[in-house]
């Protein structure tokens, strides 16, 4: 088997995603469940996977969550008075069995960014980096700020992230998919992006994503969680598909390949 691991850089827009390829395990990160087929789906934000969970996704197909300890039995209603109720995001406790009436779900999980913690944040990037576009930058740094409560079913097919840890979605995607073991690793839509550079991203401007207007990020942290994985899978080779003739990293194991030459090997 070889593996595509769907990054969501624009770049994989020219690609189909709804198909099904003979022969290949596919991974997707976050919102790539709304209109991908994928075998596994990596989520690393908070608002993100209480979507996908909250959509019924989660209980039929394998996702990977990060942070996503389940409590048993916990009440976590004593938290809610340390945030705002526009920063609370709770998902049903109450749902309706089949054949078997209402019934309150008890085990949950609970995660958070308190408005604190963002503000700090923002002031810290702006004390450093005071050129930077101050409305862009308070924008990411709220980003998913506040209570997310997602309450859970007794069933569902969300594996723990044990490691990596703290990884952006699409290196982490990747480094899970190569634990399986297979020989070739294909790349798609992972876009390196600038800071001063228009947001790359399909799902931008769309539920629990940056703005359309917003700017680019400094992408040295994805470049070294990639480099990273290259180093720890040596025997895989990795194919970053572009459309160019060199890989944007340099590495030994890593070549660079058109979609053009893929659809070829997709189709064979």
């Amino acid at each position: 088997m070889s593996v595509l691991v769907y990054g969501n850089g624009e770049s994989r827009k020219v690609w189909d995603t709804t198909k099904s390829y003979t022969g290949f395990t596919t991974w997707g990160c976050n919102a790539a469940y709304r209109d991908c087929k994928v075998d596994n789906l990596v989520a690393i934000d908070y608002a993100m996977q209480q979507e996908i969970y909250k959509s019924g996704y989660a209980y039929t197909h394998d996702c990977h969550f990060a942070d996503w300890a389940t409590l048993e039995g916990f009440d976590p209603e004593f938290m809610k008075a340390n945030y705002p109720p526009e920063y609370i995001f709770e998902t049903p406790k109450r749902n309706q069995g089949s054949g078997y009436g209402w019934y309150d779900r008890t085990n949950c999980v609970v995660q958070g960014k308190d408005l604190e913690t963002a503000e700090n944040n923002y002031q810290e990037i702006i004390s450093q980096f005071p050129h930077l576009d101050k409305e862009d930058v308070k924008r990411k740094c709220y980003k998913d700020a506040g209570l997310y409560i997602t309450w859970l079913e007794d069933h569902d097919r969300v594996r723990y992230i044990e490691y990596p840890r703290e990884w952006c979605a699409g290196a982490t995607a990747m480094y899970l998919a190569c634990q399986g073991g297979d020989e070739n690793v294909y790349m798609l839509g992972f876009d390196l992006s600038e800071h001063d550079e228009p947001i790359n991203n399909i799902y931008k401007g769309t539920d629990n994503y940056l703005s359309e207007e917003s700017k680019g990020f400094n992408t040295d942290n994805w470049v070294t969680q990639l480099i990273q994985t290259f180093k720890d899978f040596p025997d895989t080779q990795f194919h970053w598909v572009v459309d160019s003739e060199a890989s944007p990293l340099v590495c030994n194991n890593v070549q660079s390949i058109s979609y053009e030459a893929l659809d070829k090997i997709c189709s064979t």
